[in-house]
């Protein structure tokens, strides 16, 4: 069970007006200028030193504590994805094509009510509080440019957070060590050569090979990984074949690989490489591999963990706090592999729906929104846990 704090209760009416107008007018990317406009103005209507800009298109906004200590940062992600809402709210979204399906609207009000109530607390504070909303999380690294523009200079600690729903409502993920993967992504080309379905001799029929190519790489996770670790290789897509008749001469194929540890990431990398050499040679194809590094895995440090853990138990009893970890990818990866912090997944699947039925990036996605006072409570716990003496 939740206990939301006092200062949060008698604002959570202005919490849910900024997530519902964020999730009404999203943006993609870069481009999230009325939002970053919005959290800028209402930073610097709380007396915070803001700057804009920053990354781009985030916003940083400074709170100076009385008292002279540490700084530590929370963050929140802005951007919206390119879907088309189908889900039947009232504050569905304004723009065609585009929608919050993740909860990064949630994310951002969540940093405002704790930003709100955390300059209530500014003559206690020993130290200060950096709050980072940052644009384009969602597959172009927004989080390298913040760190560019120095979001993270002076910074001691990091922390951040994200909605799930794949955990109930008042169920809180978090360990140290690996809790994302790497995501990375790969597109194969096989060349072969065509023909006639009937007179298979002399062709070298690339939809065959592609075959034998999903089968081997799923060896690369059966045989190549130590059965305690955890790796996934997805084929999410294929294109190849004119009809039913024509034996293909080539055929395209892409796909994402993931990993807890730059050990398996490297080791995947090789492996895929080696087998399409090989397939290419068995079969007399050419097949290139065009392969890229998505995000680093997101590894948390182990006391800003166990300082999240604390907050936790402070917020929801012993029972709200688990140990959880996601094959999903994270852009935070790189705040934290410039400084200790941790990162923790609030549940937030409505109570009254099946699990699962609303899942992340899906076009009738949306949350139980009691998680977002839960949200900033953690963030204030951790803030008021380290900084107020």
């Amino acid at each position: 069970m939740a206990h939301i704090r006092p200062e949060i209760e008698a604002i959570k009416e202005e919490i849910i007006e900024f997530r519902r107008d964020f999730h009404m007018h999203p943006e993609l990317g870069f481009e999230v200028h009325r939002t970053a406009k919005i959290v800028a103005d209402y930073l610097s209507s709380l007396g915070l030193e803001v700057k804009t800009g920053i990354g781009k298109t985030g916003v940083v906004g400074e709170l100076s504590g009385a008292n002279p200590g540490p700084t530590i940062a929370l963050r929140a992600d802005m951007d919206a994805l390119p879907i088309q809402e189908t889900g039947n709210i009232s504050f569905k979204s304004k723009k065609d094509g585009i929608m919050h399906a993740c909860g990064h609207d949630g994310h951002t009000a969540i940093l405002l009510g704790a930003a709100k109530v955390l300059v209530s607390m500014k003559e206690k504070l020993h130290g200060n509080v950096r709050f980072i909303f940052q644009p384009a999380e969602e597959g172009d690294g927004g989080a390298q440019y913040m760190i560019e523009d120095g979001c993270l200079d002076h910074v001691d600690e990091i922390y951040g957070l994200h909605l799930w729903n794949y955990q109930p409502y008042g169920q809180i993920g978090v360990q140290s060590g690996p809790v994302m993967a790497a995501a990375d992504g790969f597109h194969i080309h096989i060349k072969g050569k065509g023909g006639h379905g009937a007179a298979p001799q002399g062709t070298v029929d690339a939809i065959a090979i592609s075959g034998h190519v999903i089968t081997a790489l799923q060896t690369i996770v059966s045989r190549n990984t130590n059965p305690l670790e955890n790796t996934v290789i997805t084929i999410g897509k294929i294109n190849g074949g004119y009809n039913f008749n024509i034996i293909a001469d080539t055929v395209t194929m892409e796909g994402t690989a993931r990993s807890y540890t730059e050990e398996n990431r490297q080791m995947i990398k090789t492996r895929i490489k080696d087998i399409l050499d090989g397939l290419g040679q068995s079969f007399g194809a050419s097949i290139t591999l065009d392969y890229w590094d998505g995000y680093p895995p997101t590894v948390n440090h182990e006391i800003p963990t166990e300082k999240v853990k604390r907050a936790i138990y402070e917020i929801t009893d012993n029972e709200g706090c688990k140990p959880y970890l996601s094959m999903g990818g994270e852009d935070f990866s790189y705040y934290l592999q410039k400084i200790p912090g941790s990162f923790f997944f609030l549940g937030s699947s409505p109570l009254d729906r099946e699990p699962m039925s609303v899942p992340h990036h899906c076009s009738h996605f949306d949350f139980d929104e009691r998680a977002l006072f839960v949200g900033s409570s953690i963030f204030i716990q951790i803030i008021e846990d380290a900084l107020v003496k």
